[in-house]
């Protein structure tokens, strides 16, 4: 069997990053500071551009728009769309509570990010996903409205409570901004939304949803940043429950999309400042191995594209209307 023959027959799957920049962390966290932007996308970029080199990945990077409006980091973003990267929108403002914005706040803060992430890099988003995993019927309608492809803001899991309340445990947020955050990471409900994609029927017409995919019939997250956490305790144990989830995708015949984030390539020396997220009190290289590990056991198993050739082929498929 040739290595064409071979790629064909895995099931297909989707990877993707949000660029989540340093001073959106602190935003959400309400740290002092984050205000003068401060950044790691100088450190963080190269570095998970060369992993991906090596692994021959293409992947699709979700770009926050104030970021891309950012002269000192334009460079940089571009690199990303050079290196054949599609480049998705991650919101202007990066405010994990998309759902209670208006119409009019929606439409400001997509095009916002679309006209900087265009200026930027020199693409046109055509994949959606929200901050924290906010979205409404509103910006879905707003999205299918403005010829998206896809929305990639649904974590079907029943943790995003559990999630929160570390969140907010390791937090000195106000009340006011502790109210403004009460959906970050979604209710228990989110567990019972659809694993597999799936389209929106939304007054704009369709649009594909493509889920974050947590564990098939068990619904606990497995993207990376789960498993490295679970590496701070055991490798073996974090690798084990990896290998889990896949084995489940593949029997349960889920294509499974990926999420990374920037803190998955970061160590504690890197960003100190962040320590309050689990697995950033280790540095940087053990992470990189378990990450490196990861990305190589999803392409031996599966087809790794980007959301857009995901969604397109969804596109081609019968899918179940929601």
């Amino acid at each position: 069997m040739n290595n064409a023959t071979a790629t064909r027959r895995k099931p297909l799957a989707s990877l993707s990053l949000d660029l989540d920049n340093k001073w959106s962390y602190m935003k959400t966290h309400g740290d002092p500071g984050w205000e003068q932007l401060p950044s790691y996308l100088d450190i963080i970029v190269p570095r998970v551009l060369a992993i991906l080199k090596e692994e021959s990945l293409t992947i699709t990077f979700f770009i926050v728009g104030l970021d891309a409006a950012q002269p000192d980091s334009q460079p940089v973003l571009r690199a990303i769309a050079e290196a054949g990267h599609e480049i998705g929108n991650h919101s202007y403002k990066h405010e994990p509570w998309l759902h209670l914005y208006s119409n009019e706040e929606l439409e400001q803060e997509i095009t916002a990010a679309e006209t900087a992430i265009r200026q930027a890099t020199g693409q046109t988003p055509i994949g959606f996903r929200g901050p924290g995993f906010s979205f409404s019927p509103q910006l879905l309608t707003l999205l299918a409205s403005k010829g998206y492809q896809y929305d990639a803001s649904t974590f079907p899991t029943f943790l995003g409570p559990l999630a929160r309340m570390y969140y907010f445990a390791k937090s000195s947020l106000s009340s006011e901004q502790s109210s403004q955050r009460k959906a970050l990471f979604g209710s228990a409900k989110e567990g019972f939304r659809p694993l597999k994609p799936y389209r929106w029927q939304t007054a704009s017409g369709p649009l594909t949803e493509i889920p974050v995919t947590t564990m098939p019939i068990a619904r606990v997250p497995i993207h990376l940043s789960y498993v490295l956490y679970l590496a701070t305790f055991s490798r073996a144990l974090a690798l084990t429950y990896w290998s889990a989830a896949l084995t489940l995708c593949r029997v349960t015949n889920t294509q499974p999309s990926l999420l990374l984030h920037p803190l998955d390539f970061l160590g504690k020396e890197d960003c100190p400042e962040l320590a309050f997220f689990p697995a950033m009190q280790t540095p940087a290289a053990p992470k990189l191995e378990v990450a490196r590990k990861v990305l190589q056991t999803f392409a031996r198993q599966f087809q790794v594209v980007p959301m857009r050739d995901h969604a397109q082929t969804l596109l081609s498929a019968p899918s179940k209307p929601m």
